[in-house]
């Protein structure tokens, strides 16, 4: 049993919750990247990253705000879908400032791994939970959460950590052609002989290719 704190129904409450993770689904995440590894500039912008998920005239079901090619918006909607629970990097957090208190994906738990919880956090539904035990402890709690589903990672650091303790199950890389020369990279900082991955699936859609990688355990 681990102890987090999250969110209260009330907008500024934290209350502390315990829970018991089970064993469920992946544990997987998606980026856009440019081609020579980039996935944000290095002022942290993600200029033409993101353009196919609005370039295209066939409407998510998920999210009809998006309306992408065919073949990316199968992509995309399958893996909404798929998805139980979201993991965010507190400076993931920040920068969106909380979402609004929607979540990245509305109405889907969300867990936010950092050693600063804040004083006040939105009232979001269900409540966001506030993780500083570190990233184990926000997959075994997002898996509880996820019911069957599987957990998405947002951030190069929640990411990289996961990679690190051997929890990452899939790797989503869609390459858009743009070249940022320099910036954030998804993967820095890790030890690639201990990390071996395999290709199992690729889609070509107009202005991306999605390539889903599988982490060899």
């Amino acid at each position: 049993m681990s102890v987090m704190v999250s969110t209260g129904k009330r907008a500024g409450q934290v209350t502390l919750a315990t829970t018991q993770g089970t064993k469920m689904g992946m544990i997987g995440t998606a980026f856009s990247t440019s081609l020579d590894g980039f996935i944000a500039g290095p002022e942290g912008g993600a200029a033409g990253l993101h353009d196919w998920l609005t370039a295209g005239d066939t409407a998510s079901q998920v999210n009809p705000f998006f309306t992408m090619s065919k073949p990316s918006v199968d992509f995309f909607d399958e893996g909404v879908r798929g998805t139980g629970s979201v993991i965010a990097g507190r400076r993931t957090y920040d920068v969106s400032e909380a979402w609004g208190g929607r979540g990245p994906i509305p109405g889907l738990p969300l867990f936010v791994v950092t050693h600063r919880v804040p004083d006040v956090a939105p009232a979001g539904d269900p409540p966001y939970t506030f993780v500083a035990q570190g990233i184990e402890a926000a997959v075994e709690q997002a898996r509880a959460a996820a019911q069957g589903r599987n957990v998405h990672l947002m951030g190069a650091s929640v990411v990289q950590q996961s990679l690190r303790a051997g929890l990452l199950d899939e790797l989503i890389l869609s390459f858009v052609p743009v070249v940022f020369g320099r910036g954030v990279r998804l993967l820095d900082n890790l030890e690639a002989s201990n990390i071996k991955v395999d290709l199992v699936r690729v889609i070509d859609a107009p202005g991306v290719t999605h390539l889903t990688h599988r982490i060899t355990k």
